[in-house]
């Protein structure tokens, strides 16, 4: 979890409570999207979400599925918010360096929903594999454990 850092972008200091609620509520969902919740995402999600000054998170936890998430999340409107929140999707799905299907076609709807193009999704999420690896590698090139 150490790499995953920022997950709160510049554009969202700008952002509505609505569209800050919905954020978040997107990667809390796709925390739990393949039936396992990872209690570090969560942490770190929650400790974002307060830094936002968001102070019911339990109220964004309240959600019956992911289809009202993805209903949730078309109060965004601002097309750099919607890619930010699509990188960060990406880095949360590759935390645990497994991307599972549902998180792949969670990430698809929501992007969708944003009005973002499948092929920009795709950029995305190939910039993230990329920079997973850099890191990698930089670890090995500088012998960091």
């Amino acid at each position: 979890m150490s790499d995953f850092q920022n997950i709160v972008p510049s554009y969202i200091n700008q952002a509505t409570p609505e569209e800050k609620k919905a954020f978040f509520q997107v990667l809390v969902c796709l925390s739990g999207i393949d039936g396992k919740t990872d209690d570090e995402e969560l942490t770190y999600i929650t400790k974002a979400a307060s830094e936002q000054n968001i102070t019911d998170f339990q109220e964004i936890c309240n959600f019956k599925d992911d289809q009202e998430v993805i209903e949730n999340v078309k109060v965004i409107q601002n097309r750099k918010l919607a890619l930010e929140l699509l990188r960060e999707m990406c880095m949360l799905a590759h935390v645990d360096n497994i991307l599972s299907d549902e998180e792949t076609l969670f990430i698809g709807k929501i992007g969708l929903a944003l009005g973002v193009e499948i092929e920009k999704i795709e950029q995305i999420s190939n910039w993230i594999i990329d920079r997973i690896i850099w890191l990698e590698q930089a670890k090995i090139i500088f012998e960091e454990d």
